[in-house]
């Protein structure tokens, strides 16, 4: 991995070295949405110090490091959208619905006395919807063409014009995930149960972390590591034209 700095940008520093993510989701930067950043930009928006901040990954950094994620990087766009659908989306299909009914009971039981659940719910319904509607354009619109560019020795047709229309849908649609991640942290208390708290408030805080993480991570690849990639290849291809 290249030196860090402080223009290091945070989508760099996770897509070369995918284990200190870790470290910006305990300081509360967003290396997915965000990633564009440089740490100086991403520390100045959380009132950190960047230097003690370049400290701290730079001593994460060592050999142990290395496995804690999938490194992205290495692999071809055909590798990574695979990547992507097989891991993200599917974990999407699964714990969405299981999610949305747990979301509503809460409300439904608790919500009279926590008006917090009750905004929840609604921001959890909207989140739902977008990312149903997110994964299947990507499935049948945008994937297959990333991997047709992969393969195709000359410039494709596309029905879109250019691959760089959807991806920023993709990277709007992300950024409205990102807006209801933080408001669903703000109605947890950041993913904290209160005291006395029933289990199924306990199982819902603890799936809505788990999603938020998951999230986190598939928006940084498609953003940070396949949408920039894809676009580059297009204009290789188009330079031959």
């Amino acid at each position: 991995m290249s030196a860090l700095s402080v223009e290091t940008t945070v989508g760099e520093v996770v897509s070369e070295r995918p284990g200190l993510s870790g470290v910006f989701e305990n300081l509360g930067i967003d290396f997915c949405c965000g990633g564009k950043n440089t740490l100086a930009e991403a520390c100045r928006e959380k009132g950190l110090d960047p230097e003690t901040v370049l400290k701290v990954l730079e001593a994460s950094s060592g050999p142990a490091d290395t496995g804690a994620a999938v490194n992205c990087s290495d692999m071809t766009m055909t590798e990574l959208a695979d990547h992507i659908e097989q891991t993200h989306h599917t974990f999407m299909k699964e714990e969405l619905p299981r999610l949305d009914e747990i979301v509503r009971k809460v409300s439904q039981v608790h919500g009279e006395s926590h008006p917090n659940f009750r905004e929840l719910e609604s921001v959890f319904d909207a989140l739902q919807a977008e990312l149903s509607q997110h994964l299947m354009k990507e499935e049948q619109i945008l994937f297959p063409f990333v991997r047709q560019l992969e393969k195709s020795d000359s410039l494709p047709s596309f029905h879109c014009g250019t691959i760089a229309n959807p991806i920023s849908v993709m990277e709007f649609e992300h950024d409205n995930a990102g807006k209801a991640l933080a408001r669903i942290a703000e109605l947890t208390n950041n993913y904290t149960p209160a005291d006395g708290a029933c289990s199924t408030c306990h199982v819902m805080i603890d799936g809505l972390r788990r999603l938020e993480a998951d999230l986190h991570q598939h928006i940084h690849k498609e953003n940070n590591i396949l949408f920039p990639r894809a676009k580059e290849a297009e204009a290789e291809l188009a330079a031959r034209v």
